[in-house]
């Protein structure tokens, strides 16, 4: 379809984000969807990266993932395979993916699977680990590996069996809206989305038959304790709706954001697959004790297409009990925050009411050419990792996407429509 104007597609664009029907149905190994990830091949966050150049943090998830698939007997036996480019990367973005803080995937690892029923795309992401020692912050200890080998056996099926209990799944649009107004912004707070998921699941968990009480018991454990568990849902969420948006291929709205410790790297509707780049930012927040900003790893991770979505740091004021814990203040910078995010995003989406905003809707749909005219920066929430494999989290803060994205998509956008420089 042709657009008159870029305003008009870019409405086109965030109408197809705004109206997507988002369901989780499935938990799946990941090679039953994603057929690129066969042995020795593995996912990673953000754009495009060669294995030497990936952060420690990075690099441990690698070594996590080989030794967990058994492709190595131990450390020394995964690198060699890493250093002797036996190991085969592919973006997690590239096979309709996304991953959290390294984002490494491999083909065993359980994925929770979200289709868009109504546009008929389906999205990924790996499941939440908890906190602590964990294969996303690059930790790959024996306790991390026995953690790994419990979700692949017992935590993914049960899931799986008691989601095809449902009829159609979980809507995730009505999850999303209770828990918006229950505080959350859904990057560094799914306290209420978390709680809200276990509400949903425990009945069809506690009534699988065909489980052990044991295995039953285990998982709700796990779910109950693990309050940011749906994080990685709300990313496959975030995923399902911008690909679906990224069809139109045209405009200027955002369609990707996320970043791998080198580059930060964006994509926007009106250029497919094409990613725009530059060096990657260090989130600026809160160290837990004994840590500070000497220790912390350059930006890293997938989850920013939350942001993409309206949701993150977009809607700090819906969640205002997450501003002291990134570093921003109170209410009043939460609010300042959100306004300023309006300012550069297409519209409010009415799915995604926020009653500590006067019942606007989130922000939605970034504007590429209003981040480069007015120099706002889209606000990112996020943890802070240690730039040593095997610390885990040190620290949440908040961190932006360097302008130079924003400008180089504009410029390749314009180039395209035929305007010269």
């Amino acid at each position: 379809m042709a657009y008159q104007t870029i305003d008009e597609a870019n409405k086109a664009v965030v109408q197809k984000m705004i109206g997507s029907a988002p369901f989780l149905t499935d938990v799946v190994p990941a090679h039953t969807v994603i057929p690129e990830l066969t042995e020795h091949v593995l996912l990673h966050a953000g754009p495009p990266i060669k294995y030497e150049n990936m952060t420690d943090p990075m690099q441990g998830s690698c070594v996590g993932a080989i030794l967990f698939e058994g492709w190595a007997e131990d450390e020394q036996g995964a690198r060699e395979l890493l250093e002797n480019n036996k190991i085969t990367f592919i973006p997690c973005h590239h096979v309709n993916a996304v991953g959290p803080m390294g984002g490494i995937t491999s083909m065993n690892m359980p994925l929770v699977v979200v289709v868009n029923k109504e546009h008929g795309n389906e999205a990924y992401c790996t499941l939440n680990e908890g906190i602590g020692a964990v294969l996303r912050f690059g930790s790959y200890s024996d306790q991390v590996l026995t953690r790994l080998h419990w979700m692949n056996d017992v935590l993914g099926p049960v899931l799986s069996k008691a989601l095809k209990t449902m009829d159609e799944g979980l809507n995730v649009n009505v999850l999303v809206a209770k828990a918006i107004a229950m505080g959350d912004e859904f990057h560094q707070r799914n306290i209420a989305a978390s709680l809200a998921f276990l509400k949903e699941v425990a009945p069809a968990i506690t009534s699988l038959e065909d489980v052990s009480l044991k295995d039953r018991e285990e998982v709700m454990q796990f779910l109950a304790d693990t309050d940011q568990f749906f994080l990685n849902v709300a990313m496959a969420t975030a995923k399902a709706m911008t690909d679906a948006a990224r069809t139109i291929e045209h405009g200027t709205i955002v369609t990707a954001m996320c970043r791998n410790g080198e580059n930060f790297g964006i994509r926007i509707a009106g250029m497919g697959d094409e990613w725009f780049t530059a060096p990657v930012n260090t989130p600026q927040g809160l160290y837990f004790t004994g840590y500070s900003a000497e220790d912390a790893n350059t930006d890293i991770g997938d989850s920013a297409i939350t942001e993409t979505i309206g949701v993150g740091g977009m809607v700090m004021i819906a969640a205002p009990a997450v501003t002291r814990f990134v570093g921003s203040g109170g209410f009043n910078d939460a609010l300042e925050t959100s306004n300023n995010m309006a300012e550069i995003t297409e519209q409010e989406n009415p799915n995604f009411i926020i009653p500590t905003w006067d019942f606007k809707g989130a922000p939605t749909g970034i504007d590429a050419r209003k981040v480069v005219e007015s120099g706002i920066l889209p606000v990112i929430n996020t943890g802070i990792a240690h730039k040593v494999a095997g610390f885990g989290q040190i620290g949440a803060g908040t961190v932006n996407p360097p302008i130079e994205c924003f400008e180089k998509a504009i410029t390749a956008y314009a180039a395209k429509l035929g305007f010269e420089a």
